[in-house]
């Protein structure tokens, strides 16, 4: 079977990894790819953005899927105009995809259908949002209802912070994502993410990861897109699973089917567990990133097999996801000024030595220039290993980071901190 993989990231380097173990697998083509994909993938020159470029080439190379990693294609339907055409896509179509492409919509399906999150009210106004101000209490977090590339959610802890948030979103710096706003009530407890995989109907878990947002040590300084993540997160029991399960995952899946919208997929749900039990905080449509990087350390079955169950509507079919008992730890490696303006062309070696002893580096923003690996992005490389404990598997993979010669990269040296304090206790 021919696959097309649509990203370009880290987390689409880990898919094709793990893709091309796939016996059923015949030729694994990606767009655009990068240079760690290349080791796995062919490369296409493919405007994913072009949805009849897209279908055009499927026909031309005979795919017999599509998976899509990125949430933007997926909120823009690509997969609806696959599904049409007869190709089996793993992602969600337009409509249920607003679970990460609007914040309103999953809000309001929270309340339809009963599950567990915090209180919100959506505004579409500067003047409106300050007027709702005032039903909430300090800090406040106040969200651009669409995609912002991880700048569109703020925590207010005054009200100055508050009205400055509020500037910012509706000032148009965000686009379109920023014309409406959700503003909610700050929630305590420890965040971790469990994804779930459906096809409509059927769910299977596909495991927990707890991922590290602020960009230094300690958990300072500003939100980026994840500087590390480590799976399982143990803090999500067993026993509270099952109530995810059953309290978030299944109404949501159950809601979207029987309104006409049945999601297909991956469910990434992030949840904070609360003195009264987990709450969702939102939804992504698509795998995490870098928390994909862990599950696919973990996972020990067939890839393809299983994304193209879901992409045929035949997930009843399976059985339990097969993840190994091993915890797995990754960390990011980025280009000095991320999250604001990174430094591109840095060089980077010593990739080869960091996986002599058994850790994966996946490539999430690099280049080749002029024979030499170097930084294209913000987040560059997903140094991951494993171990029987996740401070065992955050040993081996600082011990790869650190055998990395990237001079205009750096790194938070404390990923998995929470579950290292706990094992050692």
């Amino acid at each position: 079977m021919n696959i097309l993989l649509l990203g370009g990231g880290g987390r689409e380097h880990a898919l094709a990894w793990k893709l091309a173990q796939s016996p059923l697998l015949k030729t694994l083509y990606a767009a655009p790819g990068n240079p760690g994909i290349a080791q796995h993938a062919t490369l296409v020159d493919l405007d994913v953005g072009d949805h009849r470029a897209v279908v055009d080439f499927c026909l031309r190379q005979s795919i017999g899927l599509v998976v899509i990693g990125p949430e933007a294609p997926l909120v823009d339907g690509l997969a609806d105009n696959l599904r049409v055409k007869g190709y089996p896509v793993f992602g969600p179509g337009k409509k249920a995809a607003q679970l990460e492409g609007s914040k309103g919509f999953t809000k309001d399906l929270c309340k339809r259908a009963g599950i567990p999150t915090a209180g919100y009210e959506r505004v579409h106004s500067k003047g409106g949002a300050m007027a709702a101000l005032d039903d909430f209490g300090l800090p406040v977090v106040i969200k651009a209802d669409g995609l912002a590339a991880g700048k569109g959610v703020i925590i207010a802890e005054t009200r100055q912070e508050a009205v400055d948030a509020l500037d910012f979103m509706f000032s148009g710096a965000l686009g379109g994502a920023g014309a409406e706003v959700v503003l909610e009530e700050f929630m305590t407890g420890e965040e971790a993410s469990f994804f779930a995989l459906t096809d409509g109907s059927a769910i299977l878990p596909f495991g927990s990861a707890q991922d590290h947002k602020r960009v230094g040590d300690g958990d300072t300084g500003p939100n980026t897109g994840g500087m590390g993540a480590y799976s399982p997160a143990r803090v999500l029991t067993p026993e509270l699973e099952a109530e995810v399960m059953e309290k978030i995952i299944r109404p949501t899946v159950d809601t979207l089917a029987a309104e006409g919208m049945p999601y297909s997929g991956v469910l990434y749900a992030g949840l904070i567990l609360t003195s009264e039990g987990p709450k969702l905080i939102e939804y992504n449509a698509r795998f995490g990133d870098p928390e994909c990087q862990v599950l696919m350390m973990r996972f020990d079955g067939d890839l393809a097999a299983l994304l193209l169950a879901v992409a045929q509507g035949q997930l009843a079919d399976q059985g339990p996801v097969q993840l190994a008992d091993r915890a797995a730890l990754t960390i990011v490696m980025a280009a000095n000024g991320y999250p604001g303006t990174p430094e591109k062309g840095g060089e980077i070696r010593g990739i080869d030595a960091a996986q002599a002893s058994g850790a994966r580096v996946f490539h999430a923003g690099t280049a080749q220039q002029d024979g030499s690996l170097v930084a294209n992005g913000g987040r560059v490389l997903n140094v991951t290993a494993t171990g029987d404990t996740v401070g065992a598997a955050q040993a081996a993979a600082y011990r790869a980071v650190d055998a990395i010669d990237f001079p205009t990269g750096f790194c938070r040296r404390d990923i998995g901190w929470r579950e290292v304090e706990r094992e050692t206790r």
